[in-house]
C-alpha cells in the first residue's frame, strides 16, 4: 500500500509545474494552492499557471484574488508574473487594473509594453498606444506589428503604412503578420500600387507562399477592383482554408459578381471547408441582390445547423435577403426570433417594412427602438424611416421624423436625408417646395436628388418644372441617359410628341441607350428571365396567346391600356400591343402557367413598374385570385384582391 501511494504523490512532488499546471487547467486552484504552497512561495514561476487560469475561466474576482496574495507575499514587483497579471486583466476587461500594474512596475521588458499597446488598441486609445509606443527604448517585431496593426484596423492607413516603411528602414524584417496589416492598409487607400510594392517585398522574404499573407494579398487586389489577379493569387495557394475562400468570396461580392458567389460558396463546402458567419453574412447579401428565395431558404437552414443563425450580422442579413425576395413575414421572423441585437438589425427591419410600403409598421418599430435604452438611434435609422414615409404616402409624419432627427437627436442631414425629403414632398405633388429643398440645402446636389424631383414631376406629369430639372442634370452629369428617358415620359405623358422625338434625337447623337427593361421569376430553383417582346423562351407562343386572353378577360373586368405609358407616336391598337410586352407582364404569364391554382407569384424587375403594368396586375390579382409581389427598381408591390400595398404611391 506504501509503495502504491508513493508512486501516485511522487510525480506530483517531482515536478510541481506540471502538477500544478494540470489542476489549475482542471479548475482546481484551491487544491494546487494548498498542495504546492511551498513551492510556490519560492518559485513565483508557478505562479503563472494560477493567472492563466483565471484568465482561462474569465474569473476576475478570482485574479484579483490571486493578485491580493502576490501583494501581501511582496512578489508583486516581479516583472514577469507582472505581465501576466496585466495579460490576464486586458483580456477579461479590466485593462485600467492592467494599467496600474504596469505603473507600478520598477522594471519592464518589451512584452510588458507589448500588452499595453495591445490592450490600448482593443479599447480603441491609438494616442495612448503610440505614446507608450515611442517611449519603448527596445522594440522587438512584435510590438512593431501591434502599433502598425492597431492603426490599420482603424483605418489610420497612411499611418499604418508609414509606421511600416520606418521599421523597414531600422533593419526589421516583416513577417506574415505585418504584411498581412500592410496589405490591407493598401486595401483600405485603394492604392494599388502601393499594394504591388509590398507584394514584392512578400517575394523578397519568401512568404508569397503563406496563408495570412496571400489572403490578405487577394483581398487588396480584389478591393482595388484588380478582381482577376486577386483570384489568381488565390489560385496559386496550394492549400485554400477558411479565410482563403472568404476574400476570394467577399472579393467578387464586392466587385458586383453575386451570381459567382453563390457558385464559390457551393464549390467551398464541396472542397470540405466549412462556412462561417461571415461567410453566411457575404452569401447572404447576394441573394439579396438577386432576388432568390429558394437559395436564400437553404442556406438560412445551413447557418442554423451550425449554429450561426443567431448571430447578429446573420440575422440582419437574413431580414435583408427575405425582405427583397417578397417574404416580409419571414423577415419580420427572423427580426422576432433574434437572441441578440444591434443598431443595425434593427434598422434593417425598418428598411424591410419601408421597401414593403409598411410606413406605419416601420414607425412602430423606430419607437420601440426610442424605448429600448441600450439601443442608440443613428442616421441610417431615420434614413430608413424617410424612405419609408416617403413610399407610404406620409408626407406629414415624414417631415416631422425629418425635423425630430435634426432637432431631437442633433443629426447633421446627408445628401440621402434630403433625397428621401424631396421624394416624400414629390410624391404628394409639393413639386415647389422640393424644388426649393434642394436649392437651399447646405450640401451640393447630386444627379440622384434632380432625378428624383424629375420622376415625381413625370408622375404628375409636370413638363415646365422636368424641363428645368433636366438642365441641371445635364450641368451635374451630361451624360446621363436615365434623365433623358424621365423626361421623354414626361412629354409622352403630355402628348408633345415633337418634344419626345427633339429628346430621342438628342440621345441618339450622344449614342446613349435606354437600360433595357428585365424581368425575373424563380421556379423550382431556375431563374428565368424576361425582356420586353422577349420571344427566345421555349414557351413564348404560349406565353404570349395566355397574354392575349388574359388582356381580354381584364377589360371585360374594366381594364382600360393606360397608353399614356407608350413613348412613341402610334395609333392606339399598336399602343396596346406594345404594352402587352412589357417584361413583367410576360413574367406574370408564365407564372400562372407553370405555378399550381392559388400560389403566390413574385417577380422582380430592374426598372420601375409602369402605370399601365400597375394597374393590371390589381386585375389580374382579383381575375386569377392570386397574390403577387412585385419588386422593381424602387419598391415592393404586393397586389391582393385588386389593390396594392403601395395605395398608389408608386
Amino acid at each position: 500500500m506504501h509503495c502504491s501511494v508513493s508512486s501516485v504523490v511522487r510525480p506530483l512532488s517531482a515536478d510541481p509545474a506540471t502538477a500544478i499546471a494540470n489542476l489549475c487547467s482542471k479548475g482546481n486552484l484551491r487544491e494546487a494552492f494548498q498542495r504546492f504552497r511551498l513551492n510556490i512561495f519560492t518559485n513565483t514561476s508557478l505562479f503563472t499557471p494560477f493567472i492563466q487560469s483565471c484568465t482561462t475561466r474569465e474569473s476576475l474576482p478570482s485574479g484579483k484574488q490571486l493578485h491580493c496574495l502576490l501583494v501581501v507575499s511582496g512578489f508583486s514587483s516581479d516583472k514577469f508574473i507582472c505581465n501576466h497579471l496585466m495579460s490576464m486583466y486586458s483580456k477579461l476587461g479590466d485593462f485600467p487594473s492592467a494599467v496600474a500594474v504596469y505603473g507600478r512596475m520598477r522594471k519592464k521588458n518589451f512584452m510588458s509594453s507589448n500588452i499595453l499597446i495591445n490592450g490600448y488598441v482593443r479599447a480603441g486609445d491609438l494616442v495612448s498606444a503610440r505614446k507608450v509606443f515611442d517611449e519603448m527604448p527596445d522594440r522587438k517585431l512584435t510590438t512593431w506589428n501591434a502599433m502598425i496593426s492597431g492603426l490599420i484596423q482603424f483605418e489610420f492607413n497612411e499611418e499604418g503604412l508609414s509606421l511600416f516603411r520606418e521599421m523597414h528602414g531600422l533593419g526589421f524584417s516583416p513577417d506574415e503578420y505585418t504584411l498581412g496589416s500592410v496589405f490591407s492598409g493598401s486595401a483600405g487607400l485603394r492604392s494599388v500600387s502601393i499594394g504591388q510594392q509590398i507584394h514584392g517585398y512578400a517575394i523578397k522574404y519568401g512568404l508569397e507562399l503563406d496563408l495570412v499573407v496571400n489572403s490578405s494579398l487577394a483581398h487588396m487586389y480584389m478591393r482595388n477592383g484588380k478582381l482577376q489577379d486577386g483570384e489568381i493569387v488565390i489560385r496559386s495557394m496550394p492549400v485554400r482554408n477558411l479565410v482563403a475562400w472568404n476574400t476570394l468570396i467577399m472579393g467578387n461580392a464586392q466587385n458586383g459578381c453575386p451570381e459567382t458567389v453563390i457558385y464559390l460558396y457551393k464549390m467551398m463546402k464541396i472542397s470540405g471547408c466549412r462556412p462561417n458567419k461571415i461567410t453566411f453574412v457575404t452569401v447572404l447579401s447576394s441573394c439579396s441582390d438577386l432576388a432568390i428565395r429558394g437559395q436564400g431558404q437553404q442556406i438560412h437552414a445551413e447557418a442554423i445547423k451550425i449554429g450561426a443563425s443567431s448571430v447578429v450580422a446573420v440575422v440582419s442579413s437574413l431580414i435583408s435577403v427575405y425582405s427583397k425576395c417578397g417574404c416580409l413575414g419571414d423577415a419580420a421572423k427572423a427580426f422576432s426570433e433574434r437572441e441578440d441585437e444591434d443598431e443595425v438589425m434593427w434598422s434593417s427591419m425598418i428598411s424591410a417594412y419601408g421597401f414593403h410600403g409598411q410606413g406605419d409598421e416601420a414607425i412602430k418599430l423606430f419607437s420601440s427602438m426610442e424605448e429600448q435604452t441600450e439601443m442608440e438611434v443613428n442616421e441610417v435609422a431615420f434614413l430608413n424611416l424617410l424612405y419609408a414615409c416617403s413610399h407610404s404616402g406620409l408626407k406629414d409624419k415624414g417631415l416631422e421624423l425629418f425635423d425630430m432627427m435634426v432637432e431631437k437627436y442633433g443629426f447633421k442631414p446627408g445628401l440621402k436625408h434630403y433625397t428621401c425629403v424631396v421624394d416624400l414632398l414629390g410624391r404628394a405633388g409639393c413639386l415647389d417646395q422640393a424644388e426649393a429643398i434642394i436649392r437651399s440645402m447646405p450640401i451640393k446636389p447630386d444627379t440622384v436628388i434632380w432625378k428624383t424631383l424629375l420622376s415625381a414631376c413625370n408622375i404628375h406629369k409636370n413638363a415646365e418644372m422636368a424641363q428645368i430639372v433636366f438642365k441641371e442634370i445635364l450641368q451635374i452629369d451630361p451624360n446621363d441617359s436615365a434623365c433623358y428617358v424621365l423626361l421623354a415620359n414626361v412629354h409622352a405623358s403630355a402628348k408633345r410628341w415633337r418634344d419626345v422625338s427633339e429628346v430621342r434625337k438628342s440621345m441618339r447623337d450622344k449614342n446613349m441607350k435606354k437600360e433595357a427593361g428585365i424581368s425575373w421569376f424563380e421556379h423550382k430553383g431556375e431563374v428565368h428571365q424576361f425582356k420586353m417582346g422577349d420571344r427566345s423562351q421555349s414557351k413564348s407562343k404560349e406565353i404570349y396567346s395566355y397574354l392575349k386572353e388574359l388582356t381580354l378577360e381584364m377589360k371585360v373586368k374594366g381594364y382600360k391600356p393606360d397608353t399614356a405609358s407608350v413613348l412613341h407616336d402610334m395609333d392606339e391598337e399598336e399602343k396596346e400591343s406594345d404594352l402587352v410586352q412589357h417584361s413583367e407582364k410576360l413574367a406574370v404569364a408564365f407564372a400562372l402557367m407553370v405555378l399550381p391554382e392559388g400560389a403566390p407569384i413574385r417577380i422582380i424587375k430592374n426598372l420601375r413598374v409602369c402605370s399601365d403594368c400597375h394597374v393590371a396586375f390589381k386585375y389580374i390579382s382579383v381575375i386569377k385570385n392570386r397574390e403577387i409581389t412585385l419588386r422593381d427598381g424602387s419598391r415592393f408591390h404586393h397586389f391582393i384582391n385588386g389593390k396594392c400595398s403601395c395605395g398608389n404611391y408608386w
